[in-house]
């Protein structure tokens, strides 16, 4: 299936770009999501009449998650867990556990823009969590994870 992109997709390409992807995933992500139409030539004509909008409108959205990631580069958070004494958590501290600490710090940030690959903590110590902000953009914050009293 040919698509035309209208923002940035990891992976994919950037905004305008004819591309060929696989039809489940442009049926049931791109379309949807609002990333991408189908390539015919009616769908050409009505994005290249909207491209310096969108291009207006992607621009605006790299800027704001530049402004974001000089808020969050270089945060120290703490969280802390019930563990035992080698430093094992009783559980793990995960995606939403972070989000909701940098908010309680005073920085938006939802669940899906941590990026864990390789799963929750579940010792204690000091870590480095990347942030993705944007497709461009990320940002790195400190965590450290200490047991509780």
């Amino acid at each position: 299936m040919e698509i035309i992109l209208l923002q940035k997709v990891d992976n994919l390409g950037d905004l305008g770009d004819k591309v060929l992807v696989k039809n489940g995933f442009g049926r049931n992500f791109l379309i949807p999501s609002g990333k991408a139409v189908p390539a015919t030539v009616e769908n050409v004509k009505v994005f290249e009449a909207r491209r310096a909008e969108l291009e207006k409108e992607a621009a605006a959205k790299l800027t704001a998650a530049e402004a974001r990631k000089a808020k969050l580069d270089g945060l120290e958070i703490s969280i802390s867990c019930k563990s035992g004494e080698e430093g094992r958590l009783f559980g793990s501290v995960g995606t939403s556990d972070i989000a909701s600490a940098v908010t309680e710090a005073g920085q938006e940030l939802e669940k899906r823009e941590v990026l864990l690959p390789n799963g929750p903590f579940r010792v204690t110590g000091e870590y480095e969590v990347d942030i993705h902000l944007h497709t461009d953009v990320n940002a790195t914050i400190k965590l450290t994870i200490t047991p509780e009293a």
